[in-house]
């Protein structure tokens, strides 16, 4: 059996049950995938609950198993947990990407048939494939690019030919950064922490002059201009200035993610985060990381209201963002075989795999990134990040979280970016360990 076999196995085993309960993660792909999944149901005519969460510990996993609902799908959850997931008597389908072992319950997960769950397939595309209905390609899009998945290749690609020959989204290339299509020119700048533009970010008089150097006009009439209401040659000119700006800085790393493919989503409004692929990406890890998942599967599904109240988070989110990036970037540490950052107590534990992201720039890109932060229950969240040149050096960080946290926690995820939670008292065995598992991938 195939991929695409399964998928078909999957789909009708939900065509044939009813009284779903979706479990699904809180990131911008597990929303994705929870609001995917939760439409296709509602067009199939089934009944289903929904309930997110942040992490699958016995906690939610007795959760699970207490559920009234008699049927369960787990999306892009599951795939690390199935000898747990085994023991609940209900029937139980996972639509997942990340790495796992096979086993007695259906799972529709593209690591098991050779497909890269980390660069081709994200855990929203994979519900997307499961289900096969084109006009919920772009809730796909959306979760496969807020899994940090963009340039699309393999899977991900085919889904987005689908969703462009069903007329529901479209591709280009242009400058990537956050604002392109809901900021006005200033605030695109001056609010920009993914790069951070030095001496641009946060001034806004040197903004200004910044424009007017390079013969931009700020406003048409009354209406402030954005920066897809500029010109093909406006846009070429503030996209090479804000390269040679971060050449000029030494920040070549940020420099090479300036430029890249962009996708317009054809059927959310224009003029909003919602039009635009990253800038939805980024609206929906505001909703999920501030305890607010419900917001963000309400804005996908377009549901009066919502929009409005994910701004909100949004602009919140950002705030946050920036006062974390700012004290990982003076508080990080170079232990030999990785760079540590100890947030507790000052990032919170929803922002510190972005935050760990987003440190590579500040720091090389010679060894992966573990950043820590305490969960509301006083545990300590890890969350790791690699480059792709590491991971074909031997990295495989959900591999490296699963043996550090044996016995003391619960941790895996993907090479290039994992998660974990342990006891604090454990936190010194398992940098220990980290290190030791870090040696010996790069050792082989």
């Amino acid at each position: 059996m195939g991929f695409t076999e399964r998928c078909a196995e999957a789909r009708a085993e939900i065509e044939r049950l009813d009284d779903f309960l979706v479990v699904h993660h809180y990131d911008a792909d597990g929303l994705c995938g929870g609001a995917l999944t939760v439409a296709a149901l509602e067009m199939m005519g089934k009944n289903y609950n929904r309930q997110c969460y942040r992490k699958l510990s016995p906690k939610e996993i007795n959760e699970i198993k207490s559920a009234h609902e008699k049927n369960i799908i787990m999306v892009d959850f599951g795939a690390g947990a199935v000898e747990e997931l085994e023991g609940i008597e209900k029937n139980i389908i996972i639509i997942d990407h990340h790495q796992g072992n096979e086993s007695s319950i259906l799972q529709v997960n593209p690591m098991h048939f050779g497909i890269n769950g980390s660069y081709e397939m994200s855990g929203a595309s994979c519900a997307y494939f499961t289900f096969g209905i084109r006009e919920l390609a772009p809730i796909g899009i959306v979760g496969a690019v807020g899994d940090m998945q963009a340039p699309f290749i393999g899977w991900n690609h085919k889904m987005l030919e689908e969703a462009e020959s069903a007329g529901v989204a479209r591709h280009y290339t242009d400058l990537c950064m956050f604002g392109r299509v809901s900021r006005p020119l200033v605030p695109f700048l001056m609010y920009s922490i993914d790069p951070y533009l030095p001496g641009l970010s946060g001034n806004e008089q040197n903004i200004i002059s910044f424009y007017e150097e390079l013969g931009i006009e700020l406003k048409r009439g009354d209406k402030w201009r954005r920066y897809t209401d500029l010109s093909e040659d406006e846009r070429k000119t503030l996209s090479s200035a804000l390269v040679a700006l971060i050449y000029e800085k030494g920040m070549k790393h940020h420099a090479k993610h300036l430029l890249g493919e962009v996708y317009e989503l054809l059927t959310y409004p224009e003029n909003t985060e919602m039009r635009d692929a990253s800038e939805f990406s980024t609206l929906l890890n505001a909703c999920g990381r501030h305890d607010k998942p419900d917001v963000g599967v309400d804005v996908l599904l377009k549901r009066e209201g919502a929009y409005e109240r994910a701004r909100n988070l949004l602009e919140m989110h950002r705030r946050m963002l920036r006062g974390g990036i700012e004290y990982a970037g003076t508080h990080v540490v170079d232990l030999g075989l990785f760079y540590f950052v100890d947030a507790r107590g000052v990032i919170e534990d929803g922002l510190i795999g972005v935050v760990a992201g987003m440190l590579y720039g500040t720091v090389g890109t010679d060894k992966p990134i573990l950043a820590i932060a305490l969960d509301n229950e006083g545990k300590v969240k890890i969350s790791t990040r690699a480059t792709k040149e590491l991971v074909n050096k031997g990295i495989n960080l959900g591999k490296a979280l699963n043996v550090s946290c044996e016995g003391i926690g619960m941790g895996g995820g993907h090479t290039i970016a994992a998660g974990a939670t342990i006891e604090i008292e454990h936190l010194n065995t398992f940098l220990k360990r980290f290190g030791e598992e870090i040696e010996k991938q790069l050792d082989k």
